[in-house]
């Protein structure tokens, strides 16, 4: 009976992996069912711990689902390649921003992410099951992008408690994935934060997913990233109306840094 079901094991391996090898699309659907399996159980397991370490939601259970999330990697043959984490030793509040490219992007915030820092994040994302709770833990701040109202009021809260907690808080100003290997226009709340709290912005880029990593062609394969922390930019002394210089600028060098750690040179340099 065990043999049976050795061989029946043996079997549905056996033709994953042909199928995987043979359909580009069937090879894409499992690598992101099985990374989409590692976010749940990851969270499952992550997620008692953080309530016995630290007793409920805290920016300190980040330290707990980094350590998690960055084993995720090596499943995937992801590498990393990071400059400039010297950045991050700062003291006080800071605003991150960084582009935002797929679901991937969390094996590279957890690869790179310093200690005090929370991320702002979608609604939507309370609701999908262990992988809510367990970003609910980790201290995440949650906007509803449908209310613009509302955002600006949970905006607002978060420039008070990055005051009072000397905290960092991590945003993706592009507003929503993007992985066609440049930047979408930056949206401002994150400037006007920044400008508000009279905090330094610390843009961190990572490069084009594209070469191994593109949903409309089922392409998942292995791959290197890399990653630049840039110098911060400061913003004592600006007002509302400097907001939209200091988003061009943040968006101008973080769009020449992206074509430059892709290989595409030429492109920044035609932007510019």
């Amino acid at each position: 009976m065990e043999l049976g079901w050795l061989l029946w094991g043996a079997g549905v391996l056996l033709l994953l992996h042909v199928l995987m090898e043979l359909s580009p699309a069937v090879n894409f659907a499992l690598r992101i069912g099985f990374y989409c399996l590692l976010c749940v159980v990851g969270s499952a397991l992550a997620a008692p711990v953080c309530l016995l370490v630290n007793g409920g939601r805290t920016v300190k259970n980040m330290r707990i689902i980094k350590t998690v999330v960055k084993t995720f990697k090596y499943f995937f043959g992801v590498r990393f390649e990071v400059k400039g984490l010297e950045n991050f030793e700062m003291e006080g509040p800071a605003i991150i921003v960084s582009n935002h490219q797929s679901i991937l992007d969390m094996m590279g915030l957890m690869e790179v992410l310093p200690d005090d820092c929370v991320q702002v994040g979608k609604k939507e994302l309370m609701y999908a099951g262990t992988v809510g709770l367990i970003i609910y833990l980790g201290g995440v701040i949650f906007i509803n992008r449908k209310s613009t109202t509302s955002a600006k009021m949970v905006m607002a809260e978060v420039a008070k408690t990055m005051a009072a907690d000397k905290v960092k808080v991590w945003v993706y100003p592009e507003g929503t994935r993007n992985c066609t290997g440049d930047l979408l226009p930056f949206k401002k709340g994150a400037f006007h934060l920044a400008v508000q709290a009279q905090v330094p912005v610390i843009p961190v880029v990572y490069s084009s997913f594209t070469s191994f990593y593109n949903p409309k062609k089922n392409l998942f394969t292995s791959g290197k990233i890399k990653v630049e922390v840039l110098p911060a930019i400061e913003t004592k002394g600006l007002t509302s109306g400097d907001v939209s210089d200091l988003t061009d600028r943040c968006f101008r060098t973080m769009r020449e840094t992206l074509f430059r750690l892709s290989g595409c040179p030429s492109e920044a340099k035609d932007s510019s």
